[in-house]
């Protein structure tokens, strides 16, 4: 089965902002903390693709510079949340019984409290800056990924692939790394695309609430922060970082549908 043609047309957009965000002191034309006093809060020109902020400052070169702090946000708190999610709700659901029941009790009092409640709470107690900002959303995002791999651990864990494992002498680390994970890896990478642009997200509110990475650094969120206060006067200023939020969470969200029409066709519910 071959992409959609907006999941292809994500895909590309999101490599585009990656390489960019990667290579940004190649990629964007000014240095991210580079002062113009002769153009302050210019509107976009030629010189000055997306104008400049308060402090001369080239909006564009700090839009590409604040996708390496948003994406990489994005990123690892995701990988993370995924290991963890995954090792946990893996035990849960293989082990069952009351071992079960008491760890997902534990997943149930994390799912309940509101997320961004908790985030700006960890947040506030940890401090402002990147590892702050990783620790609290890593320890909000796992939990959903628990749920998810433990209900399909105790799927899985009953076919009759895994009763032959069982029945030969297999031991259960055995039947967990090769014959029960494996299956569920196209889940846990939809899950990945889906997880990604929320986690962006997350940070881009704290950013904009002003929890975000501290100054001179820039994150999408934090860019929309300070062109909040300029909105009637210097538009440009919340328009492109709020744009270039948008782009890359609508363009994960159509990869992940193609990924998931691609390698989890019935999990539509589940995600």
């Amino acid at each position: 089965m071959r992409f959609p043609w907006p999941a292809r047309l994500s895909g590309g957009f999101l490599l585009i902002v990656l390489v960019a965000a990667c290579f940004a002191p190649w990629t964007a034309p000014y240095a991210y903390d580079a002062q113009d006093s002769m153009n302050i809060l210019s509107a976009p020109t030629v010189d000055h693709w997306m104008g400049t902020d308060r402090l001369g400052r080239d909006l564009f070169s700090r839009v590409v510079y604040g996708a390496r702090i948003s994406l990489f946000i994005g990123f690892a708190t995701t990988f993370v949340a995924i290991i963890i999610g995954t090792i946990y709700g893996a035990v849960s659901g293989y082990v069952g019984g009351k071992t079960d029941q008491y760890m997902m009790r534990i997943v149930d009092v994390v799912f309940s409290l509101p997320d961004l409640l908790l985030i700006i709470l960890l947040t506030v107690i940890m401090g402002r800056g990147m590892a702050g900002i990783f620790l609290a959303l890593t320890l909000v995002s796992w939990v959903t990924v628990a749920r998810l791999v433990r209900g399909e651990v105790l799927r899985l864990k009953e076919f009759p692939f895994v009763e032959a494992s069982r029945a030969l002498g297999a031991g259960h680390i055995r039947i967990m790394t090769q014959d029960i994970l494996p299956n569920i890896i196209g889940i846990l990478v939809v899950t990945l695309s889906f997880r990604i642009p929320l986690a962006i997200l997350a940070e881009s509110t704290l950013g904009f609430i002003g929890l975000g990475v501290s100054p001179p650094l820039s994150s999408w969120g934090t860019l929309a922060n300070d062109g909040w206060t300029a909105i009637k006067f210097y538009p440009h200023l919340i328009l492109f970082p709020s744009l270039a939020i948008f782009l890359t969470i609508l363009s994960f969200n159509f990869l992940g549908e193609g990924l998931r029409d691609r390698w989890d066709p019935k999990g539509a519910t589940r995600v």
